[in-house]
């Protein structure tokens, strides 16, 4: 009986993560802006669920370091 717990307690985790797909680096968001992009839209999209992973978090970062790139070539740096 454990053991049938412990199995269905691991398919379903499994079935779980696939929700969430691949971890990006910051470094992979800041080289393919359209992938920032679709993972900025789906974090705004569901922010009560999605705010704190991991994802969402490199986004975030990602957003920024692109944002300050900008300024400074904007303003001649």
């Amino acid at each position: 009986m454990k053991q049938l717990f412990t199995l269905s307690t691991l398919l379903m985790l499994a079935g779980c993560s696939e929700l969430f797909g691949r971890t990006y680096t910051v470094d992979e968001l800041v080289a393919d802006e359209a992938l920032l992009s679709s993972v900025m839209t789906e974090c705004r999209n569901n922010p009560g669920e999605l705010r704190e992973t991991a994802n969402c978090k490199n986004a975030e970062a990602a957003d920024g370091k692109l944002r300050l790139q900008r300024m400074r070539q904007a303003l001649g740096g």
